[in-house]
């Protein structure tokens, strides 16, 4: 039997993939630095927290390599994030 760990922890925001009016998914640092996307957003989500907003006019990559829009300002949201190599983050709300 496989048991998967995921720990709630505070992230800060540090881009979006997709529009600000409607992000698909942010790009998120964690506490150890490293910075991941998120999974994709649910609408109520994304509606709620794309007024704060303030993108930036160059684009940023992830370790990963997946491009997204950077963001000024200090958003934080709260995620639940896997806790293997390749771990899964979901933004769950705003802090």
């Amino acid at each position: 039997m496989k048991i998967r760990h995921a720990a709630t922890i505070e992230a800060i925001v540090a881009g979006f993939t997709g529009t600000v009016r409607q992000p698909r998914a942010f790009a998120v640092r964690l506490p150890d630095g490293r910075v991941a996307l998120s999974q994709r957003l649910t609408t109520a989500l994304a509606t709620r927290i794309a007024p704060h907003l303030v993108p930036q006019p160059q684009r940023a990559y992830t370790q990963g390599g997946d491009a997204y829009t950077p963001v000024g300002g200090e958003v934080i949201v709260e995620v639940v994030a896997g806790t293997t190599r390749h771990a899964v983050v979901t933004v769950v709300r705003l802090r």
